[in-house]
């Protein structure tokens, strides 16, 4: 009998047995079902309690010069205080061989964000010694994908730890836990704590200079976990933040804080696509002049809600359209107000086309030209089904990773359940939302030699910039702590390293980065 064939005559069982009634009378299974059923229990795709590795050995170009080194598919095991297994965390490692000798090499943890998203878009498009290779900013065509050795991988300067959320990848709860055991901040931060504790314990790395580096949510993640493994006895060189996510309380009906933070990044949008009537040939200087005016007067605008004069809503929104492209007649249709997805569908209706969330450089063309939102996210869209691929191939193949479970992307189920309540440095009791800014200042008081560098695309809707700073900002630094503070902008979106360019310079700072935070 084929292997098809058998698993679809113990499929057939299974669901025999479980349809059929219980009755207390019932007799007992023969030796031959319950020999059956223990093949059924054997193949179902389950995580592993002990911790599994694959090991292979490789080399890359960096800049001209040859880098060898050990890629590691495996598993971390978790526990609680008591020592019970409770997840298996999927991770790959990447350690570059170090000559006798040698000074100990930093180690870098990555994860991507969501809530409820796997690592593989930093895993397989930014910093590791292999790299996929997108049309950004068109949509990726379908398979065969380039998938080629990186250039700019980061590896030369320090180890790379992709881990994966628990829910994500390969990532699973043990036992009986139930997955939503890690679907919060606290929750979140407490097993990425503890899962690279696991790691840093099983590969000797306890005195390597370390760092977290963060996208999206993943930021969220890295500054409340900055926090938490600083009261656990491990302090980090540095923390790197990519589309930062600082502050999960910023969407609430009525607070005009989102349409002030927001106008920079439509600004940027509207320059990008040539929507300007007098465009500036300097996108920096140029978006400088839009934040003095979005933080001076249409700040104080808004702050006027109803009561704001006639002929000063006229004012602004003249100087809104020259900011955005958009019409005065919108604008002032939108009380001065202006939506993300409004923004996304108005701003190249005219043609037929909306912009992209995570990167407005990208363009979808939706059913009708009517609507108040667009139908997708271009930016996502044109992606995913490339870095899906990829990693799935990729890890299982090359790295030779075993599992009969399947590579989970993403698990939206997480956030869509999720805990944004948050005990916060100082705070008596769990509030209801995150403000992480303020774990990440704390540790950066407690621990003075932490560097942090924040990574910004001009592009990038779904993260702006200006809140970002903003965020920042409220963390209330000393000028002293604000020499281990440091801003860069790119040419990109939210995965900035989509743009080859902008991923070349995103590269090279952060080379300057690691060699300042672990000289």
């Amino acid at each position: 009998m084929s292997r098809a064939a058998s698993l679809a005559a113990l499929a057939a069982l299974a669901i025999a047995l479980t349809a059929a009634p219980a009755f207390a009378d019932d007799p007992a299974p023969s030796v031959g079902e319950k020999a059956l059923a223990d093949k059924i229990d054997a193949a179902t795709a389950r995580p592993p309690i002990d911790e599994a590795a694959s090991t292979t050995h490789h080399s890359v170009a960096v800049h001209g010069k040859t880098l060898a080194y050990d890629a590691t598919a495996g598993t971390l095991t978790i526990r609680d205080n008591d020592g019970k297994p409770t997840a298996s965390v999927f991770y790959v490692a990447y350690v570059a061989d170090a000559g006798k000798g040698a000074a100990r090499r930093p180690v870098t943890f990555l994860y991507n964000g969501g809530p409820g998203s796997s690592s593989l878009w930093l895993h397989m498009g930014s910093l590791g010694p292999m790299r996929l290779k997108t049309a950004s900013p068109e949509a990726t065509g379908p398979a065969p994908y380039s998938f080629v050795a990186n250039d700019e991988t980061l590896l030369d300067k320090t180890d790379l730890v992709f881990i994966d959320a628990i829910g994500t990848g390969f990532s699973r709860p043990l036992g009986k836990t139930d997955a939503k055991t890690f679907w919060g901040v606290d929750q979140d931060a407490d097993a990425f704590a503890r899962a690279i504790s696991r790691y840093v314990i099983l590969n000797g790395r306890a005195n390597s200079p370390k760092f977290l580096f963060g996208e999206s949510y993943g930021t969220t993640r890295s500054a409340a976990l900055s926090l938490v493994l600083h009261n656990r006895g491990m302090d980090l060189n540095g923390v790197v933040l990519l589309s930062s996510w600082l502050n999960t309380d910023s969407d609430n009906p009525g607070l005009d804080l989102p349409y002030v933070e927001n106008l920079p990044s439509y600004a940027a949008a509207a320059w990008y696509h040539n929507r300007l009537a007098n465009k500036p040939g300097d996108l920096p200087a140029f978006l400088a002049e839009v934040r003095a005016y979005a933080a001076g007067p249409y700040a104080a605008a808004l702050f006027k809600g109803q009561d704001i004069p006639p002929a000063e809503a006229d004012a602004v929104a003249r100087r809104l359209s020259a900011y955005t492209g958009l019409s005065v007649d919108f604008i002032k249709r939108t009380k001065l107000r202006v939506s993300l997805d409004r923004f996304r569908k108005e701003l190249l209706r005219d043609q037929g086309r909306t912009i992209g969330r995570l990167d407005d450089r990208f363009l979808g063309a939706d059913q009708d030209t009517a609507g108040e939102a667009p139908d997708f996210d271009a930016s996502s869209s044109g992606v995913s089904g490339a870095f899906t691929a990829a990693l799935s191939e990729y890890v299982t193949g090359e790295l030779k990773f075993k599992t009969n479970m399947d590579y989970r992307p993403s698990f939206y189920a997480a956030g869509e359940a999720w805990d944004f309540g948050h005990k916060g440095p100082g705070s008596g009791s769990k509030a209801h939302d995150s403000a992480v800014m303020l774990d990440l200042g704390q540790t950066m008081r407690e621990n003075p030699h932490m560097k942090v560098l924040s990574l910004n695309g001009w592009y990038d809707l779904a993260t702006p910039f200006f809140e970002t700073e903003y965020d920042i900002g409220r963390m209330l630094l000393d000028p002293e702590q604000r020499k281990n503070l440091t801003f860069a902008y790119y040419p990109s979106g939210h995965m900035v390293y989509l743009n080859p360019e902008a991923l070349k310079q995103m590269r090279a700072d952060l080379g300057r980065f690691y060699d300042e935070a672990a000289p």
